[in-house]
């Protein structure tokens, strides 16, 4: 069956992932929005500048996208940021600015979203974490609890709004190839290809490809999983 062609909403998609990812739900038909804080989005998608760390700016972002698309009926959570730093040099503010950021950044966009989805009684939510979320990483604490956090996040709005005809799931990159890996040497690069049964690094195409398939109408027996897109790095975990 055609998919039916839907209002999407990927935040952070001005580069890497998210700008892959809303070109991608664009070049498949969808009318799609994309939020920014610098730079640009794709052509084709409407560009809309938010900080996730605002309500206001969440609230404002999204009447945006609903007076010129419609109501947001696929959110993908892309936006994040990283403070890395070793536990016992981490202050409080690297830990709040990621957390505000990556979860509670979410919790504000996912609040916004389900008012229309659970009206409509359609949604899909794709909430992209990393397999550092489970598997861990020095230097990382506020990050991989900021991502594992996605996890609960994502299966406690299905059991609340799974009977509404909104999913809820969870994307779990692993190593991927973006600006920020190109500026590693060849042997960092060989040392986490060493560490992954595929032998390479991710693309960002083969993260757009999981969350896709995760929005599409065939999906919509899927809900509250963690879908890891990392050659096999974080197995079992």
């Amino acid at each position: 069956m055609e998919e039916q062609k839907r209002v999407v909403l990927v935040t952070g998609g001005s580069r890497g992932i998210g700008r892959v990812i809303a070109s991608r739900f664009l070049e498949a038909g969808h009318r799609v929005a994309a939020t920014h804080r610098s730079g640009d989005v794709p052509e084709g998608v409407l560009g809309v500048q938010c900080d996730v760390t605002e309500p206001v700016a969440v609230d404002a972002a999204f009447t945006t996208v609903e007076q010129e698309l419609g109501p947001v009926e696929i959110l993908v959570a892309n936006a994040g940021m990283t403070k890395d730093t070793l536990l016992a040099r981490m202050s409080d503010d690297d830990w709040d600015r990621v957390i505000d950021t990556n979860l509670s950044g979410t919790f504000r966009l996912v609040r916004r979203a389900a008012r229309a989805m659970t009206r409509a009684r359609f949604g899909r939510i794709i909430l992209v974490s990393s397999v550092v979320a489970l598997l861990g990483s020095p230097g990382q604490v506020n990050y991989a609890a900021s991502k594992a956090g996605l996890v609960g996040m994502a299966r406690s709005i299905t059991r609340e709004l799974g009977g509404r005809g909104v999913t809820a799931n969870v994307i779990a990159p692993g190593f991927i190839s973006t600006d920020m890996t190109a500026e590693l040497s060849d042997e960092q690069i060989a040392a986490y290809k060493a560490r992954i049964p595929a032998g390479r690094l991710g693309s960002t195409d083969d993260v757009a490809a999981a969350v896709l398939f995760v929005a599409s109408d065939a999906a919509g027996y899927v809900s509250g999983a963690v879908i890891p897109v990392d050659g096999g790095l974080g197995m079992g975990h």
